[in-house]
């Protein structure tokens, strides 16, 4: 009878501790939280997010997904409802986007906001409010791999008729021609070796050169200065050319004159003397006795025809 009564204890007391253990782990998983239910919409795959999967607001903790379905009020759609912390900051410009936690690529929610709205989203459990869903960086990559593999498979195709045949002859024979290029530069540049070893002693003597060129030049500039200065030899020259030209010009208006009258007087001068030389030609005997009188003419007394005096 003691090992029943024994066992009866030692039974009850485990269910005792059982019961406190049971009491103790509810206490400590009670969840006082209050939530608000909220909607999510999307037609874009959201593998890897479970039930219970966490929800976050920029990181922070802030729910939990409740119900993940179908979404009766828009065909194809999937319908995510989440449960959210009353104290998160859910405005109308609140966007969601799916997130994959660390290597094990279970999702989660992650919840952001632009700061567009600072009006908060009203909570209704009857008809929760909906958050968009935007895609995120997952689905980002599934819609772009199907471009990257299109753009991947034509720069395959692309390398492969790059690298065909015909082209690889090609290169062959640019390479080679490179190659005697390079030859042909390689002699001319040997070729010139020795103009170039003379260019050190060409460059000074064009610099020597270039030096007289200079004082040549300022000696032809002083020369310049000197002639061109006031009293100078062109200065002298223009002087002497204005005074030979008022000289002409007095020439041309009071001599000019008094030798034109000289010149007709020389010509009348020189007309008398020709009739004095044909008088004294005709009559020689006028130097002796003078011209007499003059021979009459016709019609006057003593004229006759044969031209004597009677």
């Amino acid at each position: 009878m003691e090992n029943k009564a024994h066992a009866l204890i030692a039974g009850a007391f485990v269910l005792l501790v059982s019961a406190l253990l049971a009491l103790l782990a509810l206490w400590l998983t009670r969840d006082n939280t209050q939530r608000d239910l909220y909607e999510m919409s999307t037609s874009e795959i959201i593998s890897g997010l479970q039930p219970q999967a966490l929800v976050r607001y920029r990181g922070v903790p802030v729910g939990k997904v409740e119900l993940i379905g179908f979404d009766t009020k828009q065909k194809g759609n999937v319908l995510i409802r989440v449960s959210i912390d009353r104290s998160a900051p859910v405005t109308t410009s609140t966007f969601a986007t799916v997130a994959s936690q660390g290597v094990t690529g279970l999702g989660f929610i992650q919840l952001d906001d632009e700061g567009e709205s600072a009006e908060r989203l009203v909570p209704n459990d009857e008809d929760p409010p909906r958050i968009p869903l935007k895609p995120g960086l997952i689905d980002k990559l599934i819609k772009q791999s199907e471009v990257i593999f299109n753009q991947a498979e034509q720069a395959s195709m692309r390398l492969n008729k790059l690298l065909s045949d015909e082209n690889q002859q090609a290169v062959n024979v640019a390479v080679t021609q490179l190659s005697e290029a390079a030859g042909s530069l390689n002699r001319v540049a040997k070729g010139l070796e020795p103009t170039v070893a003379t260019l050190p002693a060409l460059s000074r003597e064009t610099s020597v050169t270039l030096r007289a060129v200079k004082v040549a030049s300022d000696e032809v500039a002083g020369t310049a200065r000197r002639l061109n200065e006031k009293g100078g030899p062109i200065d002298k020259l223009a002087q002497g050319g204005a005074a030979l030209a008022a000289g002409v010009e007095t020439f041309s208006a009071a001599t000019l004159p008094k030798l034109g009258e000289v010149a007709d007087e020389t010509a009348r001068a020189m007309r008398q003397l020709r009739r004095t030389v044909n008088a004294v030609d005709d009559n020689p005997q006028s130097l002796i006795f003078g011209n007499g009188p003059p021979v009459p003419g016709p019609g006057e007394a003593g004229f006759s025809p044969n031209g004597a005096q009677e």
